[in-house]
């Protein structure tokens, strides 16, 4: 219920990615600038995409973008989630933590692990909204 309620309170278009698999959507995530560093939000992908390095593939090429303007990036996950290895294994640390959510904090130019799809898909992403026509190379 309260993943429902913070997408519905805070989902921007014009920050969000769709992410597509060998052609076909395969989640979404965004990266919502605030006060000087960058929130990752609402990212999403399909549970029989997990475990194949799509979602590396997929926040490193967030993480680029991060780095590239010298901005920190927050997110908050659910406590017990899976998605919090892999936030650790890119340089998140905890900043703090209540009884649903763990807030990290990465600073801007943390070296990212490589990412290594499993298979032979093509990780592709386009942003929406307004104007949304951009799109970002995310081939792995």
């Amino acid at each position: 219920m309260r993943v429902r309620e913070r997408l519905l309170g805070s989902f921007a278009p014009q920050h969000t990615t769709v992410i597509e698999v060998a052609g076909a959507v395969a989640g979404c995530v965004a990266l919502r600038p605030a006060a000087g560093e960058l929130w990752l939000e609402h990212f999403y992908l399909r549970p029989d995409l997990h475990g194949h390095g799509i979602g590396s593939a997929v926040l490193r090429t967030q993480l680029d973008r991060a780095d590239a303007g010298g901005l920190p990036v927050r997110l908050n996950v659910l406590q017990g989630s899976a998605a919090r290895r892999l936030y650790e294994r890119h340089g998140f640390t905890v900043t703090a933590a209540d009884p649903v959510d763990v807030y990290m904090l990465r600073p801007a130019g943390i070296v990212s692990p490589a990412a290594t799809v499993s298979s032979a898909a093509t990780v592709s992403s386009a942003v929406t909204g307004p104007g949304g026509a951009g799109a970002a190379s995310t081939t792995a």
